[in-house]
Parts: C-alpha cells; sequence; structure tokens
C-alpha cells in the first residue's frame, strides 16, 4: 500500500526535472516567452473545467487511491497533484517541439 508518495512523488519530481532540462540542457528560452505563459493559462484553464468535471467528489468518474495522494483537492475537488503533472507534462511537449524545430538545430 502506498503512503502518499504513488502520485505525489512523482509529481513533485516531474517539475523540478522539466525545469532543469530548460535550464542546464536545452535552453530554448521558453520560460522568457509571454506566449508559453499564455499557453499555460489556457491550458489550466481548460484542465480546470474538464479535470474538475471528472474528479469531483460527489459524482467522480475519476477516483484516486487516496493513499496516493496528499488529498489536498482544488478546485472543484482536483487534486493538486494533476496541476503539477499537467505543467510537467505539456512544457516538456513544448521543450521538444522547440528543440526539434530546424532554427533550434542551427
Amino acid at each position: 500500500m502506498m503512503s502518499g508518495l504513488g502520485y505525489t512523488l512523482p509529481a513533485l519530481l516531474a517539475v523540478p526535472a522539466v525545469v532543469a532540462v530548460e535550464c542546464w540542457w536545452l535552453r530554448t528560452g521558453l520560460f522568457r516567452r509571454p506566449a508559453y505563459w499564455l499557453t499555460m493559462v489556457i491550458v489550466f484553464g481548460f484542465q480546470i473545467v474538464v479535470d474538475g468535471r471528472l474528479t469531483t467528489l460527489s459524482t467522480p468518474v475519476v477516483v484516486y487511491d487516496p493513499h496516493a495522494i496528499t488529498g489536498l483537492r482544488f478546485p472543484f475537488d482536483i487534486p493538486v497533484e494533476d496541476f503539477l503533472f499537467g505543467f510537467a507534462l505539456v512544457t516538456a511537449t513544448l521543450l521538444g517541439w522547440e528543440h526539434g524545430r530546424p532554427e533550434a538545430r542551427r
């Protein structure tokens, strides 16, 4: 049985890992671009709507093992770990895309 580490620990590690990849390896400049931060606002806005519906405690579609998460939920019963993974996933995808652009190879 997990003790809060099954989903929380990987979520907490994913964010600094993605930031480290950008800051010390890829160096695409993504974090300095207003378009990136606007993208994240849009992503999190839709995540709140969709994830809020999927995880609402009154009628959940997705149920989390209470031993695998912190239990901290905000807003609309969304586990905070989902936002950490969302940030890491979207950012890693955009970093891969930026790194693979032909002009990035020059």
